[in-house]
């Protein structure tokens, strides 16, 4: 998956917002103010910060050797970074769903259904 194609599948889920709040080069994709997904437009190989359930995390980080690994930068038992290029789409999707919906879960039932109403 490509920066265009990551790009538009997070900005294509509902209540979801674009920054740049840490620097010019780091795409952060938020759900109600919430980040569930970030991007540096700079690193190479091309990877993104994604929140993830922390069982699955580790399961993720055996099966996926090196194209999943503890989250850069991040709390490394809630967040994963993918590479995009090594994992198929269809994956790659998955856990950006996988994300969103966790943050959306942790949300109050004042912000989900506010949500649900968008």
């Amino acid at each position: 998956m490509n920066i265009e194609a990551f790009r538009t599948y997070c900005l294509d889920k509902k209540g979801v917002t674009e920054e740049l709040p840490f620097d010019a080069d780091t795409l952060v994709f938020k759900v109600m103010g919430k980040m569930f997904a970030l991007c540096s437009l700079k690193r190479i190989p091309l990877s993104a910060n994604l929140k993830c359930d922390p069982d699955r995390a580790l399961i993720l980080r055996e099966t996926h050797d090196g194209a999943i690994i503890p989250g850069w930068h991040m709390n490394k038992t809630h967040w994963n970074t993918c590479v995009l290029e090594e994992l198929p789409p269809r994956l790659l999707a998955e856990l950006i769903d996988h994300s969103y919906n966790l943050v959306v879960s942790k949300m109050t039932k004042k912000q989900q259904a506010e949500l649900a109403a968008l």
